[in-house]
């Protein structure tokens, strides 16, 4: 058996409902201090994983340090009335709902791994905050507990691994663990012990190198925090969906007319228009009750360019001088509201799954926040001692 792929030595299955929100859909600091501020929120798993942003961390004025043992005592309280502990498992997850389909295998994965020529075992997709990564490896390495799975994708084999685990659930029969979450997906959770299926499992998984689809913040902050593990997910669908990551602006003091003028000067050909659609290449932008037309200039290089990083590079840097990186520019997942201090929300067609095979293949990483994938598997099902 391979090392860097690994069963789950010491985890919890949920018997029932996760206690609390899905700790992945809140991301943005504010959201998250306003869900915990709901009552109950404190005794969840979205206040171990935020302890300093809980309303009595708060209060108290406690940093990171000084918040994640008060976490790790919640922790202990969730996993005594809330899980049951099982041992050197694997955990084929099936998950079915709206926005795709995704079969896969929950396990241990070495995020350092690296093959005999030395290239990573675990390819990040995308760039990664440093102050989201060290905030969360500081959380990981004090709880000693994975309450959240990363999704992987296969770099090749996709669907010899997903065969191999499709014919897994079928042979086990009726799930451990079956739940549907709030937007309409099913979660299956079948727990399988020490044995040949375990082995066949983990073999089909560690046959390829891994991409990060979902994560890549949970991935850099594993290696950080120095366990030598990482809570994962493989997959390679049967029916995995990206969906588009736009793009805001805020604090610009920018209005529609002010961006109309500075694109054009920069040579790009804006027009109003107000049935537009994002497409490959172009994006539309809305400002106020302005909609604008903006095709994307040709990349310069034979390598592949995503046009999220046109986008940051040429409109904000080079046009309007805003910097991506800072506070005026914030990503947003189709289908979540605008922000209401918004100058204008920039958006981008959903990134083709080939598009992201072509960067990898390329030695290149995407943009931060350019892909969405779904469907996500729901932190808190399996947790995982590191």
């Amino acid at each position: 058996m391979s090392d860097w792929i690994r069963p789950i030595g010491r985890g919890w299955v949920v018997r029932d409902a996760v206690p609390g929100p899905d700790v992945d859909e809140f991301a943005e600091p504010e959201r998250v201090v306003a869900a915990l501020a709901a009552p109950g929120a404190a005794d969840s798993l979205l206040a171990v994983q935020h302890p300093a942003r809980t309303p009595a961390a708060l209060a108290r004025g406690l940093d990171l340090t000084a918040a994640v043992p008060v976490a790790r005592a919640v922790l202990e309280r969730l996993r005594k009335r809330f899980y049951r502990p099982v041992r050197t498992v694997v955990a084929p997850y099936r998950i079915e709902g709206p926005d795709g389909a995704a079969l896969g295998l929950l396990c241990l994965v070495d995020p350092a791994a690296v093959t005999d020529d030395g290239a990573a075992r675990v390819r990040h997709t995308e760039d990664v905050y440093p102050d989201v990564v060290a905030e969360r490896a500081a959380v990981l390495a004090g709880l000693g507990c994975a309450t959240s799975a990363a999704m992987l994708v296969p770099a090749a084999g996709g669907p010899e691994l997903t065969e191999q685990v499709e014919q897994a659930c079928a042979g086990l029969g009726l799930p451990d663990l079956s739940t549907s979450d709030a937007v309409g997906r099913r979660h299956d959770l079948w727990v399988v012990p020490e044995g040949p299926l375990q082995s066949r499992l983990l073999a089909a998984v560690a046959a390829t190198d891994l991409l990060v689809a979902d994560g890549n913040h949970r991935v850099a902050a594993a290696a950080a925090a120095g366990h030598g593990a990482l809570l994962a997910l493989v997959t390679a669908g049967p029916a995995l969906r990206i969906g588009a990551i736009h793009r805001v602006l805020t604090g610009t003091g920018l209005g529609p007319e002010d961006l109309v003028t500075r694109w054009s000067a920069a040579g790009l050909d804006v027009r109003y228009d107000d049935h537009a659609v994002p497409a490959p290449g172009e994006v539309v932008v809305r400002a106020g009750t302005a909609v604008l037309r903006v095709p994307l200039p040709a990349p310069a290089g034979p390598w592949p360019v995503i046009d999220h990083e046109v986008v940051e590079q040429v409109l904000f840097a080079r046009a309007l001088g805003v910097d991506p990186d800072g506070p005026c520019v914030r990503p947003l997942p189709a289908g979540r509201p605008l922000p209401p201090d918004a100058d204008a929300v920039v958006l981008l067609a959903p990134v083709s799954h080939a598009d992201v095979l072509a960067v990898h293949a390329a030695g290149r990483r995407m943009p931060r926040k350019a892909t969405y994938f779904t469907p996500k598997p729901r932190s808190g099902l399996l947790l995982a001692a590191l």
